[in-house]
C-alpha cells in the first residue's frame, strides 16, 4: 500500500514498487482516515508511508498501522529526513529519501521478500534473533529479543534487563509487548513482561502476587495469581 498526498508521486512510486518481481500495489492513499481504512480491508504486507500526509501525520498514521498488526512492514517515503530517528522507534523497516530511487527501492523490497518467503522449520531455528530497536534519550539500541529476561515499567521509565546489560527508554510496555512473541514472553503483571523460560522459581509474595526469580540476574519480577495459575497448568506433571 502506498500513502503519500501527493497523486503524481503516488502514481510515481507505484510503479516504481510494481517493477520488481512478486510486488504488486493493492491501494494507494492520500490521507490518513482513507490509509486506515484500506489497510483495514485488505491488509498488505508492506505500507509505503510519507511522512507528511497535507498536514496531517504518517508517523502517526504509522503506529495506528502498527496496532492493527505489529508485523506490517513499515517504508517511510519522504523528504523529510530529520524524522529518521522518530520512524525507527516505531520500528520502521526502511526510510527513503525523495527522490526515489528505482534500485534502492529494489532493494529494500528484495530485503522484505527475503524475510517472508516461507522456510523450513531448521532454517527458522538457525535463523538470527529478532531484534527491539530501543530508542533511549542520547542513543539507539538494537537489543536481540533472546537476550531480554524481563521488562520493568518504574518511575516513568522502562527498563529491559538483559544478562548483561540494562537499557532505559520511554517506550511503554504495551508498545514492547506487541513485538515480542507470546509464545517465549508474557505480561505477568501490569508493570512486567518476563520471558517464561528464564524463570527459576516463584514465590508466594501476600494473596494474589508471586515473585519471579531469574536463572541469570539478581532482579526479580511480580506475578499475578493470575498468570501463575497460567504457568502452573503450562508445566505442571
Amino acid at each position: 500500500m502506498v500513502v503519500e498526498d501527493e497523486e503524481q508521486i503516488r502514481i510515481i512510486l507505484g510503479k516504481m514498487i510494481e517493477k520488481n518481481e512478486g510486488c504488486s500495489v493493492v491501494a494507494s492513499c492520500g490521507n490518513f482516515a482513507t490509509a486506515i481504512t484500506e489497510f483495514i480491508r485488505l491488509r498488505p504486507e508492506v505500507v509505503f508511508m510519507d511522512i507528511d500526509l497535507n498536514g496531517e501525520s504518517g508517523l502517526e498514521c504509522a503506529k495506528a498501522i502498527t496496532e492493527v498488526d505489529p508485523k506490517v512492514k513499515i517504508v517511510f517515503a519522504t523528504a523529510h529526513s530529520e524524522y529518521m530517528a522518530n520512524a525507527f522507534e516505531i520500528y520502521a523497516f526502511d526510510y527513503l529519501v525523495k527522490p526515489f530511487d528505482l534500485e534502492r527501492i529494489g532493494k529494500t523490497l528484495t530485503r522484505i521478500k527475503s524475510l517472508t518467503e516461507a522456510k523450513p522449520a531448521e532454517e527458522k531455528a538457525d535463523a538470527s534473533p529478532d531484534k527491539l530497536m530501543i530508542k533511549g534519550r542520547e542513543e539507539i539500541n538494537l537489543v536481540d529479543t533472546d537476550d531480554i529476561i524481563m521488562i520493568e515499567r518504574t518511575d516513568g521509565a522502562t527498563r529491559i534487563v538483559t544478562k548483561d546489560e540494562v537499557y532505559l527508554t520511554t517506550q511503554a510496555l504495551s508498545v514492547l509487548e506487541e513485538k515480542l512473541d507470546p509464545e517465549e514472553f508474557m505480561r505477568c503483571h501490569k508493570s512486567y513482561i518476563i520471558r517464561v523460560d528464564a524463570i527459576r522459581k516463584l514465590e508466594v509474595y501476600g494473596r494474589w502476587t508471586y515473585v519471579v526469580k531469574f536463572k541469570d540476574i539478581s532482579e526479580t519480577a511480580l506475578m499475578t495469581a493470575a498468570n501463575y495459575e497460567e504457568i502452573r497448568k503450562k508445566f505442571s506433571v
